[in-house]
């Protein structure tokens, strides 16, 4: 019984990737299928307001990708689409060849364990420890304490953070605070790194650090979606761009030149291709 329970233990804590059962295995064709595909999407709010229309998009694994437009374009609902926090009106998403809108209530937290969520306004519990607000994402997972305590201390070294695993959360700086809830993130080594305007409240140097600790982070091999406005972020970058207005999604790949007030760019070698509307 002892052996059965052990040998369970460590099923349960190898790095999570099915839906419906968190232990399930990879094979080699999860390796081929792009992280995330949207099918002929729509999504509206209200008759007349189109957040999307019928957007056609791959992302393949080990990309990073900006994520861009003024504000009120659907960078938020795209996100959300993603994570099942809101569905599509017709069309579908596959996240690693799996279509989440049929997803069942129970099983979107699977999904969920997938994605390494970061959000402007942070979200960490400012009465917790640095180490407890990294932590959670792994207690949730039934991993063991040995290997939390391993795993928390590993990625608060990455982020920066090392040895600050005991001190308040809510006593840090802006820009430590967005570092524990990137380590947070990417502490369970989730498939895809989804970051909703992560430097949106902080000054421009911080602002730079935190591209440059996801672009490190990008370089290990994670697939990372980082939806922003501003423009200083993009430009540091020759990263792909997908640029939203007005339902309408505008895909560069690489070698972006300028940038206008509309939010469409001017590209070096591949031009614009227009992926919605």
């Amino acid at each position: 019984m002892a052996i059965s329970m052990n040998r369970e233990r460590r099923t349960r804590t190898r790095r999570p990737f099915a839906f419906f059962r968190a232990d399930a295995q990879r094979g080699a064709r999860d390796h081929e299928r792009p992280i995330l595909e949207f099918e002929d999407v729509y999504k509206f709010f209200g008759e007349e307001q189109a957040a999307l229309r019928g957007l056609n998009l791959k992302i393949e694994r080990g990309e990073f990708v900006f994520l861009t437009g003024p504000s009120g374009a659907g960078k938020s609902t795209m996100l959300r689409l993603i994570t099942r926090e809101l569905g599509v009106d017709s069309g579908r998403i596959l996240f690693a060849g799996k279509d989440i809108s049929r997803l069942t209530d129970r099983s979107i937290p699977y999904l969920r364990r997938n994605l390494g969520i970061v959000f402007q306004d942070f979200r960490i519990i400012p009465h917790w420890s640095v180490a407890e607000n990294v932590a959670i994402s792994l207690e949730v997972m039934d991993y063991s304490p040995r290997l939390i305590r391993s795993r928390v201390s590993e990625v608060l070294e990455r982020v920066g953070l090392e040895g600050r695993g005991g001190e308040r959360a809510g006593r840090l700086s802006g820009g430590e605070q967005q570092r524990v809830a990137i380590a947070r993130a990417i502490v369970t080594e989730p498939a895809l790194i989804l970051a909703d305007e992560p430097t949106g409240n902080l000054d421009p140097a911080l602002a730079v650090d935190i591209l440059t600790l996801f672009e490190e982070i990008h370089e290990t091999g994670a697939t990372v979606l980082f939806a922003t406005h501003d423009h200083g972020m993009i430009e540091r970058g020759n990263h792909r761009i997908l640029s939203l207005e007005k339902g309408r999604v505008y895909d560069v790949r690489k070698g972006l030149s300028s940038w206008s007030a509309s939010g469409v760019h001017t590209v070096r070698e591949q031009g614009l291709r227009v992926v919605a509307g």
